[in-house]
C-alpha cells in the first residue's frame, strides 16, 4: 500500500470524518491535509525494577499496579497489531490508493491504510455520501470497539465472492462483520453475513448472540430467515401436547429396549429443564394432565392383563418368560410416567389411582418376586415423593396406599436392593417412614408394630424405618398432647 505523493498534497482534497460509536459523522471538510502517518506499534515500555522489599509502601504498590496495567495494555496492543497486520498482508488492495483511512480504538491503538474511493463509494452508501468529490481524501474512524473487525470489513469490500471469503470464520466474527457492514450500509456485506449465519450451525452460546445482534440491528427482511430455526410459523407449529403424545407413544411401544431407556432419559431431562425454567418464565410447553393420565391408564390396563395371563399360564409354557418380560417392561414404563407426573406437580391423582389397584395387588402376590419387584418400585416412588412433601394427598388416600401396597413393598424390598441401581435404599426407607408419620397416631401404631415384628424376622430384606418407629414412640409415650373442645393443645411430658 502506497501513500499519496507528497508533492501533490496541496492539490489533494481532504475529508476528515470523525466517526465515533454508531458512526456519528462530522461532514465538514478540512481545507489542508495533514501528512499521512504510517501505522506502527508502540515501542515496548521499559518496566523499572524495584529492589525486593518485604513491606512495600502504598506508593510502591500503586506504582506496581500502574506498571502492570501498562504492560498488559502494551501486550494487548501488540497482539492486536499482529492480527491486523496479518489481515492486511492478505488484503487484495491495489498498490496505490486515493483515500487515507485511519481506524483507531479507544485504547489508542490505530491503523492507517491507503484504500480507494471508487471501492468505498461503490460498496458503501455511507462512504458514497461522505466522499462525494473526486481526488484524494483522508478519513478517520475513532473509538472503535474492534479495529480488526473494521479492517476485515474493509477487506470484504474488495472481494468479489464474499460468501467464499467468509467460509471457515466463526459465528462471533461474522456477527461483528455484520454489525460494521450494517453501520456503513455495505449492503453486499450484510447479505453475505446473513447468508452465512443462515447456513452454519450454532452453539447454544452463539445462538443467543445471533438473536441479540439481529434484534438490535436494522436489517432487511431476509434476516427473518435466520430465525426460522428458532421460531416456528404459527400455521406450521404443532401443539406441544400433540408432540409429547407422539413421543410418549413411541417410547412406551419401542421395540429396542436400549433405545427406549435412552430416550426416556432424554425426554425426562428436557421436561425437567422446562419445568425449572418455567418457575421464572412463562413456559410455552403445554402438557395436559389428561394426556399423561391417558398413558398411565393404558399402562395399568396392560399390566393387569399381563399379570392375569402370567398367573394362569402353565409353568412349562414357552412364552412364560416373554410374559414376565412384559410385566417388567410395563412397570418400568409406569415408573417413568410417575416421575414425569411428580416433576410436573400432577401426581396427586395417581396416588389415589394406585391406592385403588386392589386387583393388581392380588395378582402381584402370585408372581415370582424376581419379575414383580419393578411394580413395587412405583409404591416406593410415591412414598419418597409424599415423604418429601412433593405430593399432597388426603390422609385417607395415604393410608389406602399403604394398606394396598405396603405388604408387597416389604416382600420385594430385598430384590429391589439387589436388582439394580435405580432405587436408593435410604431414600425408600426415609420416604416410607415419613409417609407413615403423616398418618393419625393410631394408624402409625398399627403399621409400625407390624413392621417391628417383620423387621426382627427379615432383617436387611425389610426396610429399616427405625427413625419413624422412634418418632412414633416419643409421640405416644414421651410427649403426649391433648385437645380440648376449643382445639387448644396441651403438652404433657411423660414421667414415671
Amino acid at each position: 500500500m502506497a501513500s499519496p505523493n507528497t508533492n501533490n498534497k496541496s492539490k489533494n482534497q481532504l475529508v476528515s470524518t470523525m466517526i465515533k460509536q454508531g458512526f456519528i459523522s462530522n461532514p465538514y471538510l478540512s481545507p489542508s491535509p495533514s501528512p499521512p502517518r504510517a501505522s506502527t506499534p508502540a515501542s515496548p515500555t521499559q518496566i523499572p525494577t524495584r529492589p525486593s522489599n518485604p513491606s512495600p509502601t502504598l506508593f510502591e504498590m500503586m506504582s506496581e499496579e500502574q506498571t502492570r496495567e501498562s504492560k498488559q495494555s502494551f501486550e494487548s496492543r501488540h497482539r492486536a497489531h499482529e492480527r491486523v497486520s496479518k489481515v492486511l498482508a492478505d488484503a487484495p488492495f491495489p498498490a496505490v490508493g486515493d483515500v487515507r483511512l485511519t481506524i483507531a480504538a479507544r485504547d489508542g491503538f490505530k491503523v492507517s491504510m491507503d484504500v480507494h474511493r471508487r471501492v468505498l463509494v461503490g460498496r458503501s452508501r455511507f462512504f458514497a455520501e461522505k466522499l462525494q468529490r473526486n481526488g484524494s481524501h483522508s478519513v478517520e474512524i475513532l473509538d472503535c470497539d474492534d479495529v480488526e473487525v473494521y479492517v476485515e470489513t474493509l477487506v470484504l469490500m474488495y472481494c468479489d465472492d464474499l460468501k467464499k471469503r467468509l467460509i471457515g470464520e466463526d459465528v462471533t466474527k461474522v456477527l461483528g462483520l455484520l454489525k460494521i457492514s450494517s453501520a456503513i450500509m455495505f449492503d453486499d456485506g450484510v447479505l453475505a453475513c446473513l447468508e452465512y449465519l443462515e447456513a452454519v450451525p450454532w452453539s447454544q452460546q452463539e445462538e443467543e448472540k445471533v438473536v441479540s445482534h439481529l434484534s438490535q440491528l436494522q436489517l432487511p427482511d431476509s434476516a427473518a430467515d435466520i430465525l426460522q430455526r428458532l421460531i416456528a410459523e404459527p400455521s406450521t407449529s404443532s401443539r406441544s401436547d400433540d408432540i409429547l403424545q407422539r413421543l410418549l407413544t413411541g417410547v412406551l411401544h419401542a421395540k429396542d429396549d436400549k433405545a427406549r431407556k435412552e430416550m426416556k432419559k432424554v425426554i425426562s431431562c428436557l421436561l425437567r429443564e422446562n419445568t425449572s425454567s418455567s418457575s421464572s418464565h412463562e413456559s410455552n410447553l403445554d402438557i395436559s394432565r389428561d394426556t399423561l393420565y391417558h398413558f398411565c391408564h393404558k399402562c395399568l390396563t396392560s399390566l393387569i392383563l399381563s399379570l392375569s395371563e402370567a398367573t394362569s399360564a402353565d409353568d412349562n409354557r414357552q412364552d412364560r418368560g416373554v410374559l414376565m418380560g412384559e410385566i417388567a417392561r410395563e412397570a418400568d414404563n409406569l415408573q417413568w410416567l410417575v416421575d414425569i407426573l411428580i416433576d410436573r406437580k400432577m401426581g396427586d391423582e395417581f396416588v389415589k389411582l394406585w391406592a385403588e389397584q386392589k386387583e393388581l395387588s392380588i395378582l402381584h402376590s402370585k408372581i415370582p418376586t424376581m419379575y414383580r419387584h419393578e411394580i413395587s418400585k412405583i409404591t416406593a416412588q410415591l412414598c419418597i415423593a409424599i415423604g418429601r412433601g412433593n405430593l399432597l394427598v388426603p390422609k385417607d388416600v395415604r393410608y389406602c396406599l399403604l394398606s394396598t401396597w405396603l405388604e408387597s413393598l416389604y416382600e420385594d424390598f430385598g430384590w429391589m436392593k439387589r436388582a439394580g441401581r435405580s432405587i436408593d435404599k435410604k431414600l425408600v426407607e426415609e420416604g416410607l417412614g415419613q409417609t407413615i408419620l403423616t398418618l393419625p397416631l393410631a394408624q402409625q401404631q398399627t403399621i409400625l408394630l407390624n413392621w417391628f415384628d417383620r423387621f426382627l424376622n427379615k432383617g436387611d430384606d425389610c426396610p429399616n424405618i427405625q427413625r419413624a418407629f422412634e418418632v412414633w414412640w416419643r409421640r405416644s409415650f414421651v410427649k403426649q398432647y391433648t385437645v380440648d373442645s376449643q382445639l387448644q393443645l396441651a403438652l404433657f411430658d411423660y414421667t414415671e
